[in-house]
Order: structure tokens, then C-alpha cells, then sequence
């Protein structure tokens, strides 16, 4: 692979800032990615806009779709980032505002798919708003999931390049606690403190977390009252829950629904619910296997693989039933911080895999898992 078209398409991609709440930048970064992309595999791709968002899909050669390519073009970054983080490449690193997630990772797809002999059967998805929870690229994915034996994610290498193997699944919900308003002096006993109840409710929701199985429950933002001399009627405060299993998302999720009040009188309302699946390690040990023959065929450095909290659109292709693996994307550092940043040297290899990758499961087709693993929470 010639690093130096990696590059220059690195930087054409970084060049044009997507911030996923900006809909017309996002358009505008969609043309330049398609440019990119139809120049490269001689296709242009079907545009699909989905509530004002742009997503691209390349459906390469007549067959069916047997190998899902998967990543995003949208990023955190604000429009106006490039002007006190410009697109550099100094000293064998390459930095800019999206470059590790993901740009660098699209124009990886685009070489190695170009590089097959034999590209049929093959389907790239650049979808426009991963970076917001996916909302309207969701249903796009399973369904371009599920018509596939394989889901490869594009998404930046864990640190020293390790693969992901694992994500955790997100569950985002909103507690409601309803009181009684009384003034706070005259008759403060007349009232149900929604700020009280809401404390108990916090350390109840607080404690359903689970260090030993990895499972987070984090109550963030919070709210009550509406003066200083009135009991509060009412409270809300946000939770984000992160597991490994499906099992533990199903027994926090039943936890939340569970919960009594505390105070006589006092409401508890739980709403939201799981957003995404988990990314189990059964999900990618067949492509992981394929992945670390491959590697040492092309000699690579060996393999190594990574459990992180963030989730992907990887969560929701492994909840479908297909085989996936993550985090073939760039090895570097800094993804949504000043310091992002993409290690130049291993590009040129790490495009290299994928072709392999991609020849390989055209060729040599895999079973999908056993089980279904997705969750009917909507995307947030």
C-alpha cells in the first residue's frame, strides 16, 4: 500500500470538518468522501439521507452483500477546529481533528477494497452520525448487518494498536421523581421533598453497579426544585450504564424498573432503557483467528486485543447476529482530545490486513453467532 495516497487522502478527509450536529457540513464532508471513495473503486456510491443526515453506501459487484465494511464520517469537533489544530504530519505522526476517529480509517477501507481482485459481495457503509448514539443510522446498519456473513469496523485500534474485541453495552435513562410542593418554613412537614428522594434514589441506583462483572451505573446529570423556600416537587437525574453482557444489561434494566420510593407520598418514573448491545468476545473470536493468521502471513506484528467502555456501530452489528470485529481503523492515540493523533508507519499494513481480511471471507465465508445479542432501545 503507498503510504503516501494514504496520506494525501488522510488529509483530504480531515480537511473537511463534519461536526455531527452541523447536518450541512456533514453533507458537505459526504461529497468529499464519495469523491474520494469513487475515485478509488471506480463507484459512486448511493446516497442516503435519513432526517436530514447523510450516509453512503458502495454495493460492490452484482452478488449479494456477504462482507459489511463499516465506519463514520461525521466527528466531535466543532466547526472552526482546524484553524488551532491544523492537518500536519510531522516526525512520522499525522494529526488533526478526526483523523484517528476515523478518517484515517475510511481512507484505509477505500484502498484496501480497491486493491481486491475480486470485490463482489462486498459492502462499504460511511454512515453521518455514529458520533451522536446513531439515531438515524441505526436501523440502516442491523439491516446491512444482517444481510452479511461479517461486519469489519473501521474504528480506531485500541492503544498500541490492539483490536476490539469487546465493547460494552450502553443503557442512557432518565429518572423522574415526583413530591409535593409546601413552603419550606411555614409547613415544610406538608411536602414530599423530591431532593430527598431523589438522594435515596441515586445511592439505590448508585449501588446496581457490579466492579467484579465490569458493570458501571453512574447517575450524572441532576436536577430539583424551583426556589429556595418551596419543597421541591419534582427531580429528574440522568443514568449511564455500561456492561459487558446482555445478561447484566437485562438485570439493570430490570433493577431500574424495580425500584420503590422511599418517601411516602414520592413517585419514581424510570425512562429510557438499553441504546446498545454489547460487543461480546464471541462475537469477533472467528474473525480475530482469521485476523491473526493473516497477520502473520503478511508479517505483522502480532495481534492484540482490547475490552474498552466505548461503544460503536460494532455493538450494534454483533447485536444482530454477525460476526464482527472492531478497531481495524488506525493505530494512534487522542480520539476526541487535542492530542489525536495518527502513527503513520502503520498504515500501510494495517490497509494491507483488511484486503487480506476482506479476500479471505469472500473466499471462505463464516457461520453467523448463535444468538442475536440486539437490545429495542432506541438509539440515543
Amino acid at each position: 500500500m503507498d503510504l503516501a495516497l494514504l496520506l494525501d487522502g488522510t488529509r483530504a478527509l480531515v480537511g473537511c470538518e463534519s461536526p455531527s450536529s452541523d447536518l450541512a457540513a456533514v453533507a458537505v464532508s459526504a461529497d468529499v468522501v464519495a469523491a474520494l471513495g469513487t475515485r478509488l473503486l471506480g463507484v459512486a456510491p448511493e446516497r442516503i439521507v435519513l432526517s436530514g443526515v447523510t450516509h453512503l453506501r458502495w454495493r460492490l459487484g452484482p452478488g449479494p452483500s456477504r462482507v459489511l465494511v463499516l465506519g463514520h464520517h461525521d466527528t466531535v469537533w466543532p466547526l472552526g477546529s482546524l484553524a488551532t489544530r491544523p492537518c500536519t504530519v510531522e516526525g512520522g505522526v499525522l494529526r488533526g481533528p478526526g483523523c484517528f476517529d476515523m478518517k484515517a480509517g475510511l481512507v484505509m477501507a477505500f484502498h484496501a477494497l480497491a486493491a481486491l481482485d475480486d470485490r463482489d459481495g462486498v459492502t462499504l457503509l460511511v454512515t453521518g452520525d455514529e458520533e451522536v448514539g446513531s439515531p438515524t443510522s441505526r436501523a440502516l446498519v442491523e439491516d446491512e448487518a444482517r444481510a452479511a456473513g461479517a461486519a469489519l469496523v473501521l474504528e480506531a485500534s485500541a492503544e498500541g494498536g490492539a483490536l476490539k474485541t469487546e465493547r460494552k453495552g450502553v443503557s442512557l435513562y432518565d429518572v423522574r421523581i415526583g413530591g409535593r410542593a409546601s413552603h419550606a418554613g411555614l409547613e415544610p412537614e406538608s411536602g414530599v421533598n423530591a431532593t430527598v428522594e431523589l438522594a435515596h434514589q441515586v445511592l439505590a441506583v448508585a449501588g446496581l453497579a457490579d466492579e467484579a462483572r465490569g458493570t458501571t451505573v453512574t447517575p450524572t446529570v441532576a436536577g430539583s426544585g424551583t426556589t429556595t423556600n418551596t419543597v421541591p416537587a419534582d427531580g429528574t437525574f440522568s443514568v449511564d450504564v455500561r456492561v459487558r453482557t446482555v445478561a447484566e444489561q437485562e438485570r439493570v434494566d430490570a433493577a431500574l424498573r424495580a425500584l420503590p420510593p422511599y418517601l411516602p407520598g414520592a413517585t419514581v418514573t424510570i425512562g429510557g432503557g438499553p441504546n446498545r448491545p454489547p460487543l461480546e468476545a464471541a462475537a469477533s473470536a472467528a474473525l480475530l483467528d482469521r485476523a491473526r493468521a493473516l497477520a502473520a502471513d503478511l508479517g505483522l506484528p502480532a495481534l492484540t486485543t482490547a475490552g474498552v467502555g466505548g461503544a460503536s456501530d460494532g455493538n450494534f452489528t454483533a447485536g444482530v447476529g454477525t460476526p464482527t470485529l472492531d478497531g481495524l481503523g488506525a493505530v494512534g492515540g487522542g480520539a476526541h482530545a487535542d492530542d489525536e493523533h495518527v502513527l503513520v508507519e502503520h498504515l500501510p499494513g494495517r490497509t494491507e490486513l483488511l484486503r487480506a481480511l476482506v479476500a479471505d471471507l469472500l473466499a471462505h465465508p463464516l457461520a453467523p453467532l448463535a444468538t442475536p445479542l440486539a437490545t429495542s432501545g432506541k438509539a440515543r
